[in-house]
């Protein structure tokens, strides 16, 4: 039955985006349902319940009423159906006058939201959402501090919350059903052509020679299979089990190999052109409007960036290993990176395999560039997919495999279907008692003291929303609230969004909750916490990046006023952040040409920090010198020189 609802909600959703049919509340009335069945159909209220008789008679109680509550909107909303709309009037029309059938259908539907987001991603976001309703009907009675309004009612909360069209069934969802699930059907059919393990053997044949060769794997197929996903714990899951194994054989050690994996799947959502649902959501929030392929631009250099580091963290740090005072027992192997299965990489390299891989994401971006929607975009490289893998026996999709990428898709989906409906909650509470238009009272008094105080509060309060949630839904509820703040504040729209995206990603591996360190740690068989902690030091400039961008929006190849940027701006923009980026990551290693001192690492980091912070410019026989840039650079020159110099000695 499973199988069967999953590839109803693959095909719906494919045939209703492309060609709709239904008013866009019966749209994602549908979808919510297929999606919500599903998590009632393949996830147990609680472990011990798994296989359960009565707890299986439960489940498809919680389906059929799931079915009945959103059906009841398809009723009250398609004109089909008007002969049974109460007093002949629309579920939209009666806004204001909905009766106690409306009322008592939402609050159902609402109770079967929460416990279906409660089963997929945890208790944590429906908690939020119990609160945010509770600061809807007792608003009247909180202090000054925490923003009181005049009180609603309970019906007064479900309408907003649930029937009405700025909840349940808004944005978050309508973004879901409109963009990200289509992208989630794009990986799973590449993955089912075998696509996903050409690209693991195909960094392993780039590296199969280099220091460090099998981490380097890691990072490069986790930020190509993320670029697809973007989804940080699917990566980690789908790569880790591949990646995690090989840099173990290679010498690392289990924390440091899951903490690898960990760091470069969580990037693989910052990778143009999916980014997870961020990007779409951008589309619908950002003010004023941006245009998908702006996001995709704003977004490439900041994540060349981020693995730019990663990468010679993982090099630097496999040398320092190997050199004569590492302390890796397997130092040879890991300096080398290569073991039997990295040798091997090459006589399993599937061409065919490639040619799909590469043919989907040429393909992609060519649609999008031609001017093609996101949805028409995907939706037409789907096709592509579908015939060139129909030319070789091995990448060709047949029947079943074509049910099992839907069936997965459809599986890898329901945890953001119902986060989705879930934080559609939250996003009619903030609209109806209008705390998004306050909250921002509590930042800007702050900001004029220090705009980087400020960004720092937003830094912590989205990695903290961030742990236990997904990160789209993280961003969702951070822009809801403050995303007005940062224009307020003198930030380019897009970079402040894009500020709050990243680390919302990054609480993928920040402790003490970093979900795709947990999966990598079980991969790995480490302990979670040392784990953790080593994809948090890899990760590490990823928490610089958004304040670079924030402070030079020319990484966004963007102006000051949010325009298009001079290229010759964003060349100097980006070597600078490019050294910067590399003092840091031989200040985390600790090793360049040769091992380098404490002393000498915190020279580095100090070389990073002017580089990568702008400060004033000082002028100078009419020149604009930018002193910390200049200070910065030389002092790397000399940092470089001398370690290379104590080498030769």
């Amino acid at each position: 039955m499973a199988t069967a609802v999953g590839a109803l909600l693959c095909a719906f959703t494919l045939l209703e985006v492309n060609y709709p049919r239904l008013s866009p509340q019966s749209q994602l009335a549908i979808f919510a349902m297929l999606g919500i069945v599903l998590c009632f159909l393949t996830t147990p209220p609680a472990r011990s319940c798994r296989n359960h008789p009565l707890s299986r008679v439960g489940d498809l109680v919680l389906a059929v009423l799931t079915v009945l509550a959103c059906g009841y909107f398809v009723v009250q909303t398609e004109p089909a159906f008007s002969r049974f709309w109460i007093n002949g009037l629309s579920l939209g029309n009666r806004a204001g006058t909905e009766t106690a059938l409306d009322f008592a259908v939402g609050g159902v539907l609402a109770l079967l939201v929460l416990e279906a987001t409660r089963r997929s991603i945890g208790i944590a976001l429906p908690l939020l959402a119990l609160l945010f309703a509770a600061y809807s009907l007792y608003g009247s009675s909180l202090p000054e501090w925490l923003l009181p309004h005049r009180g609603y009612t309970a019906g007064r909360t479900v309408s907003q919350a649930v029937l009405q069209g700025q909840g349940i069934f808004g944005v978050a969802l309508q973004v879901m059903f409109t963009y990200v699930f289509l992208f989630v059907i794009f990986g799973a059919f590449l993955k089912e052509t075998g696509a996903i393990g050409f690209i693991i053997d195909f960094a392993k044949r780039l590296f199969s020679r280099s220091d460090g060769g099998a981490a380097k794997v890691s990072v490069l197929s986790s930020g190509l299979m993320g670029s697809l996903s973007g989804s940080a714990v699917a990566n980690t899951v789908t790569t880790g089990t591949f990646t995690i194994p090989m840099m173990r054989a290679s010498g690392y050690s289990a924390p440091m190999a899951g903490g690898i994996e960990a760091a470069a799947s969580s990037g693989g959502a910052l990778v143009p052109p999916v980014m997870g649902a961020a990007a779409y959501m951008m589309l619908e929030i950002v003010s004023p409007p941006v245009t998908y392929l702006q996001i995709v631009q704003a977004a490439v250099l900041p994540a060349i960036l981020f693995y730019f580091s990663l990468f010679l963290i993982v090099h630097f740090h496999s040398k320092r290993l190997a050199s004569p005072t590492g302390t890796m027992a397997a130092a040879a192997g890991c300096a080398a990176g290569t073991s039997g299965t990295m040798e091997t990489a090459a006589a399993r390299l599937n061409p065919l395999a490639g040619i799909v891989f590469g043919g989907a994401f040429v393909s992609l971006l060519g649609f999008l560039f031609a001017g093609f929607s996101p949805f028409r975009a995907v939706s037409l490289s789907l096709v592509v997919i579908i015939v060139l893998s129909s030319l070789h026996h091995s990448t060709r999709l047949k029947f079943h495999s074509l049910l099992g990428a839907m069936r997965g898709a459809a599986r890898d989906v329901v945890p953001l279907v119902c986060a989705a409906a879930c934080v559609g909650i939250i996003i009619g509470v903030v609209t109806l008692t209008g705390v998004g238009t306050r909250f921002p009272s509590l930042i800007l008094p702050i900001a004029e003291d220090s705009l980087f105080l400020a960004l720092l509060l937003i830094m912590f309060t989205s990695i903290i929303l961030g742990m236990g949630l997904p990160s789209v839904v993280c961003y969702l509820l951070l822009a809801t609230l403050i995303g007005d703040v940062l224009g307020d504040l003198g930030v380019v729209p897009l970079a402040g969004h894009m500020f709050i995206f990243y680390f919302g990603m990054l609480s993928m591996v920040t402790p003490p909750v970093a979900l795709a360190a947990f999966a990598a740690s079980s991969i790995a068989g480490s302990p979670v916490m040392a784990t953790a902690m080593a994809a948090f030091r890899f990760s590490l400039v990823g928490f610089f990046l958004p304040f670079m961008f924030v402070f030079r929006p020319e990484l966004l190849m963007l102006d000051h006023d949010g325009g298009p940027a001079d290229i010759t701006h964003i060349v100097r923009a980006f070597v600078i952040a490019a050294v910067g980026v590399a003092a840091f990551a031989i200040g985390i290693a600790g090793h360049c040409f040769q091992p380098v001192s404490r002393r000498a690492r915190g020279l580095f980091f100090l070389s990073s920090g002017l580089l990568l912070f702008p400060g004033n410019s000082t002028l100078w026989e009419g020149f604009a010198l930018p002193v910390h840039d200049l200070a910065g650079g030389c002092l790397f020159i000399i940092l470089m020189v001398m370690n290379a110099r104590s080498g030769s000695r």
